[in-house]
């Protein structure tokens, strides 16, 4: 039987993880470009007399202790996530990725030191280390970011270094390094392209985490402050008012669950699907 005449390997269906996933994620992040510019309520209008209103067709979710649509403050809060995480995500790759790369190249004791400084760093929880950076800086979406960051700077540098030492020992960069070119042309030329894989899987984990981050943040005071939304200060406003509208913890917490689970599944999803090893399995 000849090649051409084998049959045609039909096409692997996407996984429903993958499927869910996209759909949470493009949600979330339509959802915040359109509170840009728009909101069913203007989310920083106070109407007392409209306060803790159950959920109608003028309120779907309600209304907050303020009179505040808590539908606009979603709306317009998913945006503070998404720009929060997003910065936090690119701070860790812009410098996290160069350490990890610099260390797998030059190995010794550069190798040693970083691995060192990341165990440090990785010996307080990253909630905490954000909230000391936070309440040292002072509140803030600013600070918020710069916090989240620090802590994913070191998260990419390891994921960098470990995807990139034993790229080393390949053929093809004992080729290039035959060939003359420098550590640091190889690393730019032949590693990084050879690790974005690894790289686009732990930056979308980490823009989970940075979300999840970011409302923890806000729930004790540390994030965006007024009047801008927030979904963690959503929660802390809430409490209090748990028992006679429970609408208004529901509501953002559902929305922070929703976009952590389906950055998480297109997370997994995107592991499956860039990794060799597990797209043969």
């Amino acid at each position: 039987m000849s090649v051409d005449a084998l049959p045609p390997r039909p096409a692997r269906a996407a996984s429903p993880g993958l499927v869910l996933g996209a759909a949470l994620s493009a949600v979330f992040v339509v959802m915040a470009l359109v509170g840009l510019v728009w909101t069913p309520h203007d989310a920083a209008v106070l109407d007392v007399s409209q306060r803790l209103q159950g959920p109608s067709g003028a309120h779907p979710f309600g209304t907050d202790h303020l009179g505040r649509d808590v539908l606009s403050l979603i709306v317009a809060g998913a945006w503070n996530s998404l720009a929060v995480s997003l910065v936090a995500v690119g701070i860790g790759i812009a410098a996290g990725v160069p350490l990890g790369l610099w260390a797998a190249a030059q190995g010794g004791w550069a190798d040693e030191v970083l691995g060192r400084v990341n165990d440090i760093v990785f010996a307080f929880p990253a909630i905490l280390l954000a909230v000391m950076i936070t309440a040292a800086a002072g509140p803030g979406a600013l600070n918020a970011i710069v916090a989240i960051g620090i802590f994913n700077i070191p998260v990419f540098a390891r994921v960098a270094r470990g995807s990139a030492l034993p790229l080393w020992r390949r053929e093809f960069v004992l080729a290039a390094r035959v060939a003359g070119k420098g550590r640091l042309r190889i690393s730019a030329e032949h590693i990084l392209p050879n690790i974005s894989s690894q790289l686009i899987v732990q930056g979308t984990i980490q823009f989970a985490l940075g979300i999840l981050a970011e409302a923890g943040l806000s729930y004790v005071g540390l994030g965006a402050q007024p009047p801008a939304a927030s979904w963690g200060r959503m929660l802390n406003e809430a409490q209090t008012f748990y028992a006679a509208a429970p609408w208004l913890v529901i509501a953002p917490g559902l929305a922070i669950v929703l976009a952590v689970l389906g950055l998480s599944l297109l997370g997994d999803a995107a592991r499956d699907l860039l990794d060799p090893r597990l797209r043969r399995r």
